[in-house]
Parts: structure tokens; C-alpha cells; sequence
């Protein structure tokens, strides 16, 4: 790992929606205060864009764009470009409070227009100016978005649809306002985070972000970079992304994002991805590439295909990329998501470019010993987990098994069958590896009923959040406690 994760340390896995008022404000800087007090000093969160109806954060309208819906909007008031009366207390589903949150910001955008400093103008302006390379044309697509209901770009009218540069050109004139306040929303969002990662950061807690390795067919990157990914000449998709059965679904999972055309991008020296890595690693001091195993070869599968099972491996072009991301940015800290059907190959690229791998916990009990999650295999340039979002909570894990499976897991663990819930905490903990992150729900000892995604399902997934009052002093202190003794504390002094 980097310099700056060279050490022992803990972490929680927690997505901002998970928090209790689901958004940056207060809430999100008393984590912060809980992660420091208890001597962690990783707060890991799932991707930041802005979600489909599905509210998944791994398939977003943008590789760089914020979700604005994370934007506390009280912090307007703060700033004096909302009055206390127009933001009214927020509410709680994000969906039901779309325009209600689009008229705040425009409410927002023109107070700050007519009355923000030279100095917050000029913070705007520069802001602007550093993130062109993306906003200008996802403020475009925003905007085009709003204008055909929210339609996926490739059933907009023909010439919006394949960016002819006269009607762009007249949405650009005609809508300046909108697409200055798309950019103001942006602003916003980058504003608030930068102050919460300072904020982190000042208390000894880094930010560790995912990065998915597919960004969505539906989002402004397919439409402004058709030639980066492998459409037709209509812009249509031939085969889509996912991978085949596994041991989260028997059908696989087909998640039907488009691939990159690897040599179109080795043609432009990888723009396109060093562009968007400069973005995350503004916003993350870690950044985790969410199936890495894909920058080795990856799953194709024909776009008629309604499941993954009928696919088939293609090489990509990982290695090519990564020495160019490590020759742009040399201080990145980068973690591989290597879990699923991982080959020597894709071992081999982790390893040349000295990437922590991630370890397992629920997977470690399949009864080999040479199962790599095993505690006993792990390895120092690791990052180890009871479970990620994708697995069911620790308690519900347990609950699944069947008895024999419990027996066999407590005489590993010389425990009783229903200590190991927190026994598989500190068994994270107790690794050689150099970071363990738990999620929040095993620290709280929470059911399936708290599980955060199943893999493969569409529905009930990514609503999860906590209250503060579950947080008893109780798991305060054990979680302090076990990071203590198991030389993971990194409490940065007041």
C-alpha cells in the first residue's frame, strides 16, 4: 500500500444514505467524530454519483458528477444564499423531493448570483474552469435529460441523440440558466465534501472511495464518448457487461453496462480514464476499483442474452492502464476488488502494480486450507472484511447456515455458535492485514433484514440506514476496544 495507509488501521463501511439524515450534514461529521473517538481511521462509502430509478450508486449519469441528493441543504442557509424559510426541514426519500430540491437550487443559484462575494464568485468561476474536462458536457446532458423526461440519451431525437453541434449550440444559448445551475449544484456538492473530507482528514480519518470499473449505458459519458466503448454505428450496444455464476447468483450476473474499446483508449494514452481517476482522487485519499478482475479480461455477454450465463471471456487492456495511471498520478492509493473467479492472471496485474487485494471473512469457511480467505492466508497487502455491501450482514450470514456449517465455523473460531458475530469482528481485526473494514451493521449486530444489496435483485436494495440510538455505548466501546487490542488504533490527537 501507499505511504499513507502503510500502517495498521480499522475502518467502517458505511454509504452517506446510510447515515440517519442520509445527506452531508451534521450527521456525516458526527461519523467522523464516532470513527476518531473509537480510534478508527478509515470511513469507506460506496460510489458518490447520481443514481437510476434503481437507486444503485455502481450504475450513475456520471463517472464524475456528485449526487446532489447527498447535498445538505441546510448548508445553503449557512453559506446565505437560502433563507430558512425556503429550505424547509428535508425530507427523507429522495425521489419524492427531486423538484423540490431542483427549486431550492435554483433559488439557491440566483441569490448567489445577485449576491455572493467576488471571492465566492471567483471560487465558482475557478471551479468551473478545473472540472471542464467533464461538467460543460454533463451539465449539457443534464439539462437535455430534463428536457425529454428523463428518457436514456440513446431515445432522444436523432440530433441530440448523436450530438449535432447546431442543436447543442442552441440548447447551449436558450438554457444557459439551467446548465449554470447544473454547474451550481456541482459546485455545491464538491464544496460540501471537500469540507467534510478536510474535516476527516484533520482527525486522522481518510476517505476510501469505489470506483466502478463500467459506467452506465444510460449516462453522459456513453453519449459525449461513444467512441470509448464498443457500440454500433447507431450507438447501440452488441454485447453488455456482468459476470457469469458465482457463488452470489447461479445465473450470473448481467449487469449490462457497456465495454470499453481498449484500443481506441491506448490510442488516446487512456484520457478518458486518467480524467476520471483525477476526479476520485480529488475526492478519496483511497480509491477501490470495483471489479478489477475486469482490467484483465472480462465477461461479455450478447445484448440479446437475458442472463450472464451465455458469455465468455475478453482480454482487456488493465495493464496498459494502470501504468499510465501510475505514471499521472504517483501518490494514488488503489485497492483491487479481485473477489469472484480470479485467475493467475488477474493475480499477477494486482501484484505488478502492488495493489492490496481484499479477504473475505464469510467466504473463509468453505472447509480447504488453502482458501484464500482464511485468516491464516492472508497476506499483509490486504484489505479484510466480515462481509462488503454485497454480502448479507455477518448476523444473517449465520442465520443462512445450516447447523453443521455453524458447528464447523465456532470450533474454527473456538467459539460458541452465537458469539461469532462478533468473534468474526475480531478475527478482521486480528489479521495481518494491514487494513480491515467492518460494515457498520456488524458493529450494531444486525440481521438480514439490514443487508444493504443482494447481488442480482433490482428491488429493496441500497434503502438501509441507522439511528443514532442503536449506536449504544455498548458497541462504542467494544469496537474501541478491539481495535486497541488488536494494533489497529490511529487516533489523531485534538
Amino acid at each position: 500500500m501507499k505511504a499513507n495507509i502503510n500502517q495498521r488501521r480499522a475502518g467502517v463501511l458505511l454509504h452517506i444514505t446510510s447515515l440517519p439524515s442520509r445527506n452531508l450534514g451534521k450527521d456525516a461529521y458526527a461519523f467522523v467524530d464516532f470513527l476518531h473517538e473509537c480510534g478508527a481511521s478509515v470511513w469507506q462509502v460506496l460510489p458518490l454519483g447520481i443514481t437510476h430509478e434503481d437507486n444503485s450508486p455502481y450504475q450513475s449519469l456520471s463517472a464524475h458528477a456528485g449526487n446532489t441528493a447527498l447535498v445538505n441543504m441546510n448548508y445553503l442557509v449557512t453559506l446565505g444564499w437560502l433563507t430558512e424559510t425556503e429550505c424547509c426541514e428535508e425530507k427523507t426519500c429522495h425521489r419524492s423531493t427531486h423538484f423540490w430540491r431542483q427549486c431550492l437550487f435554483a433559488k439557491a443559484f440566483e441569490n448567489f448570483e445577485q449576491h455572493a462575494t467576488n471571492e465566492e464568485q471567483t471560487a465558482f468561476t475557478n471551479f468551473c474552469k478545473t472540472h471542464h474536462y467533464w461538467l460543460d458536457d454533463f451539465a449539457l446532458f443534464s439539462v437535455l435529460r430534463e428536457k425529454f423526461n428523463q428518457q436514456s440519451w440513446n431515445t432522444w431525437p436523432i440530433e441530440f441523440k448523436n450530438r449535432n453541434l447546431a442543436a447543442l449550440n442552441d440548447i447551449r444559448f436558450f438554457s444557459q440558466g439551467a446548465i449554470n445551475t447544473v454547474k451550481f449544484e456541482q459546485y455545491i456538492f464538491f464544496k460540501q465534501w471537500s469540507a467534510l473530507k478536510n474535516y476527516a482528514n484533520e482527525r486522522g480519518v481518510l476517505l476510501f472511495g469505489d470506483l466502478p470499473i463500467f459506467v452506465s449505458y444510460d449516462s453522459v459519458d456513453v453519449w459525449a464518448n461513444r467512441k470509448v466503448f464498443k457500440l454500433n454505428d447507431e450507438g447501440e450496444m452488441s454485447v453488455v457487461a456482468g459476470v457469469p455464476p458465482d457463488y452470489f447468483s447461479q445465473t450470473g450476473q448481467r449487469w449490462g453496462n457497456p465495454h470499453y474499446d481498449w484500443i481506441y483508449l491506448q490510442s488516446t494514452g487512456f484520457n478518458w480514464w486518467i480524467e476520471r481517476m483525477q476526479t476520485q482522487s480529488a475526492l478519496f485519499d483511497i480509491v477501490r476499483i470495483d471489479h478489477f478482475r475486469g482490467l484483465e479480461a472480462a465477461w461479455e455477454i450478447p445484448a440479446d442474452e437475458p442472463t450472464a450465463i451465455n458469455g465468455q471471456w475478453v482480454k482487456a487492456g488493465g495493464e496498459a492502464l494502470l501504468e499510465a495511471i501510475f505514471m499521472k498520478f504517483q501518490d494514488i492509493t488503489l485497492v483491487a476488488e479481485d473477489l469472484g473467479v480470479i485467475t493467475p492472471e488477474v493475480d499477477a496485474l494486482r501484484m505488478k502494480f502492488n495493489l492490496a487485494g481484499m479477504k473475505i471473512l464469510q467466504f473463509a469457511f468453505s472447509g480447504e486450507s488453502d482458501n484464500p480467505y482464511l485468516p491464516e492466508n492472508h497476506t499483509v497487502n490486504s484489505v479484510v472484511y466480515t462481509g462488503t455491501h454485497d454480502n448479507d450482514t455477518t448476523l444473517g450470514w449465520l442465520e443462512s447456515l445450516t447447523p453443521e456449517q455453524r458447528i464447523y465455523i465456532s470450533t474454527k473460531l473456538t467459539v460458541d455458535e452465537n458469539a461469532i458475530p462478533s468473534a468474526l469482528i475480531q478475527c478482521a481485526l486480528a489479521s495481518i492485514a494491514e487494513l480491515a473494514i467492518i460494515p457498520m451493521q456488524d458493529i450494531l449486530e444486525l440481521d438480514g433484514s439490514h443487508r444493504m444489496n443482494t447481488p442480482g435483485t433490482t428491488e429493496n436494495n441500497w434503502l438501509w440506514h441507522f439511528q443514532w440510538k442503536q449506536l449504544s455505548s455498548k458497541y462504542v466501546t467494544q469496537f474501541t476496544r478491539l481495535i486497541e487490542q488488536t494494533n489497529r488504533q490511529c487516533r489523531k490527537k485534538d
